[in-house]
């Protein structure tokens, strides 16, 4: 992380002995008296800074060296590199913060470092009053303009973020005051600015200038942080602290003591009528505090909004405008949650602002909060919002999935209303497939938001395409990628395209072939609804073979496993028969059908192995109503060399709940026909040849196999003699020299150790069906607890049953 310097001298830091430190603690402390405090008296408390920083745990400084650091740090008259490091010091150590406190004075910037090293050390809301206590005193006494600290909102901001209940009713009201004053009635002539009159003149003081709007324009209403000039006064400052302070204001101190009650009673009656009388100045200068200042910011938004409307000259200012309207439609939707009188009056500035912003992919970042606003009041203004949502789940997402802000913003405001968009939005959930390209695009940076958001997509009607989406995301990575590779590089710029590499410009041709143009439309599409999957898969998976070793589609690869636990544990939820057996039969088509990334297909079919234990506990009927397809997948010996650990547990599956006990339709042709075709298989497995390559699948597949034979045969008994001959024969196939060779001891000991206890349960029909199937509730508390049917006890039972020196068992 840092550099091989840096490094060294953070050990020596942490390495220092305690009497060097004591020496250098003195050495500070004189420099800080003497009179030239310049380049060592730096140098020593950059050193010093970094000696505290370097170790976990707290040092202690002399009790006189921290007095003379607190100083340094409350002198106005001191430099502001000293007073920044004995900032910096400060806040390392534990300190006293009532006696700091004592210190703060009206200057803005000792203020600002005194209130860093307050907020840094106070443990409780004890600690902070003093300074908060000075704070609302600067507010309230009149000082002269030089004398304001425009920094005085920003650590009070600060500090009600930390404990908003250190204010009083009464202080709310006064800063509340304050803030009308600030944000209404700033002046409105440009800061006055001194210059140079030229050689034969001393300095001269121009005249003020008026404000410009961001066209050019001489401002004429009141001041905004849209307004214009070269200097500003400290009341424009303080009018632009203060409105990038208000929406944590109104969310913090509401409208408790207000009016909730009464808005909601003239809502339905004289809403509109109200909503004029309170837009008088008159009127307004009347109401409580807390509601002048709901209606003078509510004033300023609506400014704001219409001075966005302008065309910037400068490219900064467009950006600002950009900021002001999501910042101002938040503010604007707060306020009509406190009063909802306010939304008569939103509305038409809002709808207006929508019609401005929406074919303009600039502003997609101020469509999140126009939607937020649509999302919690159109039901109360009887305004349509569906054309609102499909621009925002529709286009947003398709356009600008490269937009890692907007992608972050986006995703948090499906994870904040997820409830109410499942409830009240017809396109969210079918919008999977664009919200999917957020992640596509900017995995892992987006990965624990989406494991939070993939229950709210699913549904029955759209489980089957999500898990099919999910699993195709590595895909969906790669033509995203060659999508906007396509945008920036035309057909013509053959150059161009080769200098991206021989592979990637071999996919972009074939993405801009027509022949493919159909899977790269599935694999891109906007919304949920066109198909589960497409017949062609395997094709996209060739033509983008090339883009397999990409860093993003790679990253994008590691997301998906996490994705599918997510999936899989809120499927299992739902109980729909007939959504279990479809999953079922696509764990087995895209068990082996999956974009070939390196470790990908392992994850994925380690994922697949897991949930599908759990499918089958939940719902044992699905081995017999898959039967067909199960015995198709079992009995190909090819998914063995491609997908052992799946075919693995599938195998197991079958032997544990392919039983009558489970599902009565279970008959004794169905467990043949299952037997016969793991025999057959096992029976190729097990083939002795000289001259037979070493078996490539674990010793476990064997013995998984070979008892799961067992236990088909002991709820068919005719089978018992059949697999009671296999097995005897296994010890020939374990000590065969291909198997050693492959095999070691344990592993070819583990199976004969398997095939001979198989023999001898089978030898007790009766008892080798508890043992191999117990029944459904075998795995619950009562097996365990009680004596006369625990399950431990049974087992030791017939261990003694089958000892080789037991009389009871036959000849």
């Amino acid at each position: 992380m840092f550099s091989a310097a840096t490094e060294s001298l953070i050990k020596q830091a942490r390495e220092i002995k305690e009497d060097e430190l004591q020496k250098f603690y003195g050495r500070v402390f004189k420099l800080l008296h003497s009179k030239d405090q310049g380049g060592d008296t730096v140098d020593s408390l950059q050193r010093l800074h970094l000696i505290l920083s370097a170790t976990k745990y707290s040092r202690e400084l002399p009790s006189d060296l921290v007095k003379k650091l607190q100083t340094v740090l409350c002198t106005s008259s001191c430099s502001e590199q000293l007073q920044v490091l004995s900032c910096s010091i400060l806040r390392e150590i534990f300190l006293s913060v009532h006696s700091l406190c004592s210190y703060v004075s009206q200057d803005s910037r000792t203020a600002s470092y005194v209130a860093s090293v307050v907020l840094s050390q106070a443990g409780n809301k004890e600690d902070l009053m003093p300074l908060c206590l000075h704070l609302l005193k600067s507010l309230e006494s009149r000082l002269s303009e030089g004398q304001i600290s425009k920094h005085t909102l920003p650590i009070l901001s600060k500090m009600i973020s930390v404990s908003p209940d250190i204010i009083t009713d009464d202080q709310v009201n006064l800063v509340s005051r304050k803030m009308v004053d600030w944000l209404r009635y700033a002046s409105m002539q440009q800061g006055a600015s001194v210059s140079s009159g030229g050689f034969f003149s001393g300095p001269r003081t121009r005249q003020p200038a008026p404000l410009m709007e961001v066209d050019g324009v001489v401002t004429g209403d009141f001041f905004t942080v849209l307004c214009v000039g070269q200097s500003y006064t400290e009341d424009q400052w303080m009018n632009m602290y203060t409105f990038s302070m208000i929406r944590s204001w109104l969310v913090t101190y509401d409208t408790d003591g207000t009016s909730n009650a009464e808005s909601d009673d003239r809502s339905e009656v004289d809403s509109s009528v109200m909503s004029m009388v309170s837009a008088t100045s008159s009127s307004s200068r009347l109401l409580p505090p807390k509601e002048r200042l709901r209606e003078k910011t509510f004033e300023y938004c609506q400014r704001l909004i219409e001075q966005s409307d302008r065309k910037a000259l400068k490219r900064t200012d467009t950006e600002l405008q950009k900021a002001c309207i999501v910042e101002s439609v938040s503010i604007m939707d707060i306020i009509c949650g406190e009063d909802p009188s306010y939304v008569y009056r939103a509305f038409p500035c809002i709808k207006a602002l929508y019609g401005r912003v929406n074919g303009d992919l600039a502003y997609s970042r101020a469509l999140i909060p126009i939607a937020q606003f649509y999302l919690n009041h159109s039901e109360m203004a009887a305004v349509d919002s569906e054309a609102v949502f499909r621009q925002l789940f529709g286009h947003c997402p398709a356009e600008q999935f490269n937009e890692p802000m907007l992608a972050f913003e986006f995703i948090q405001f499906c994870l904040f209303n997820a409830t109410t968009l499942q409830a009240r939005v017809t396109n969210y959930r079918p919008s999977f497939p664009n919200l999917l390209k957020f992640l596509a695009w900017n995995s892992p940076g987006l990965i624990s938001e989406f494991v939070e958001l993939v229950p709210s997509l699913l549904a029955p009607d759209t489980a089957i395409e999500l898990l099919h989406t999910i699993l195709d995301l590595p895909c969906l990575a790669a033509a995203l990628d060659l999508q906007h590779r396509s945008a920036c590089y035309q057909a013509s710029d053959r150059t161009l395209w080769d200098q991206q590499g021989a592979k990637v410009a071999a996919c972009l041709d074939a993405f801009r072939q027509p022949s493919y143009r159909g899977l790269f439309l599935y694999i891109l599409r906007p919304e949920a609804g066109t198909g589960d999957t497409i017949d062609r898969l395997k094709m996209l998976h060739e033509i983008l073979a090339d883009m397999a070793d990409s860093p993003r589609v790679v990253r994008c690869a590691q997301v998906v496993p996490v994705l599918l636990h997510v999936y899989f544990n809120t499927v299992t939820q739902i109980s729909d028969e007939k959504l279990m057996n479809q999953l079922m039969l696509v764990l087995l088509e895209r068990s082996s059908l999956l974009y070939n990334i390196r470790t990908y297909h392992a994850e994925v079919q380690r994922v697949f192995s897991t949930h599908l234990q759990t499918l089958c506990k939940l719902h044992p009927p699905l081995i017999v109503d898959q039967s067909r397809e199960l015995l198709d997948f079992v009995g190909s010996p090819s998914n063995i060399y491609s997908k052992e650990d799946f075919y693995t547990h599938v195998v197991w599956v079958i032997g544990e709940y392919l039983s009558v006990s489970y599902d009565t339709r279970c008959s004794v042709e169905l467990i043949t026909s299952f037997f016969e075709s793991l025999e057959a298989v096992l029976f190729e497995l097990t083939q002795v040849r000289q001259s037979a390559s070493p078996p490539s699948f674990s010793p476990r597949l064997i013995t998984v196999l070979m008892t799961t034979l067992a236990k088909l045969a002991t709820r068919s008994q005719d089978l018992i003699p059949r697999v009671s001959l296999f097995l005897s024969k296994m010890r020939l196939f374990a000590r065969s020299a291909p198997v050693t060779a492959c095999y070691s001891e344990e592993d070819s000991e583990e199976i004969i150790t398997r095939a001979h206890e198989l023999i001898n349960l089978l030898k007790l029909p009766n008892v080798a069906q508890f043992v191999l199937a117990p029944s459904a509730g075998g795995d619950g508390p009562r097996w365990h607890r009680d004596t006369n049917t625990a399950l431990p006890q049974s087992m030791r039972t017939i261990s003694t049953l089958l000892h080789r020196h037991s009389s009871v068992l036959p000849t």
